[in-house]
């Protein structure tokens, strides 16, 4: 009877540290697979507001600098529908003609199969209310003054609710790597549009 016992023991005993095992290597990788669908939201987000971006720069010259602006921009703003036709005088049917054939208004062009509104462009996916940070500025590059734009979600923000500890290393490996400790889209230092991701 007593052999049962500590045999009976003995197995929960080993049931348990399989399960502590088990548990210990599928953690990270149940939080990188949410981290990773996480990032995925929030770079779709941070190129739509890039798009928006660069249509505002084209009709306006330069950047916006808040979010009610673009967004205010994209609600009336319209862009031309262009179909491009064969050039009827060219022979060897390369050449085009690009024919306007009527506008569009960036709102509808953009965010029509969106799951969220152009009213929600500035709320960081899965941050609870909270902003994307985005800033314009011009920097000068060859004696040329250059329109440069910047948007910014932080790991804090987008990751809530999921490991503090695990969060904190990926914090402090970015920064020890002196790289934005987030997810972002151009930047202010220098004359570029792309993300941190690509």
């Amino acid at each position: 009877m007593k052999k049962i016992l500590i045999q009976v023991l003995l197995l929960v005993i080993i049931v348990a540290l399989g399960y502590f095992v088990y548990e210990s290597i599928m953690e990270p990788v149940r939080f990188d697979q949410e981290r990773r669908v996480r990032q995925k939201v929030v770079v779709e987000k941070l190129k739509d507001i890039r798009s928006t971006q660069l249509l505002f720069r084209r009709v306006n010259g330069s950047y916006a600098n808040e979010f009610d602006t673009l967004i205010k921009f994209a609600k009336v703003a319209e862009i031309p529908v262009v179909k491009m036709v064969p050039d009827p005088e060219d022979t060897t049917f390369t050449k085009t003609i690009n024919d306007t054939v009527g506008y569009i208004r960036v709102a509808d062009s953009l965010f029509m199969n969106k799951k969220y509104t152009i009213d929600q462009l500035p709320l960081i996916p899965y941050g609870e209310g909270e902003k994307f940070e985005m800033s314009a500025d011009t920097i000068e590059r060859g004696g040329v003054e250059v329109f440069v734009f910047e948007v910014k979600a932080p790991y804090t923000s987008f990751m809530k609710g999921m490991d503090e500890q695990t969060m904190r290393n990926i914090i402090a490996k970015a920064e020890d790597l002196e790289k934005y400790p987030g997810l972002k889209v151009g930047s202010l230092t220098e004359p570029s549009t792309d993300g941190n991701w690509e």
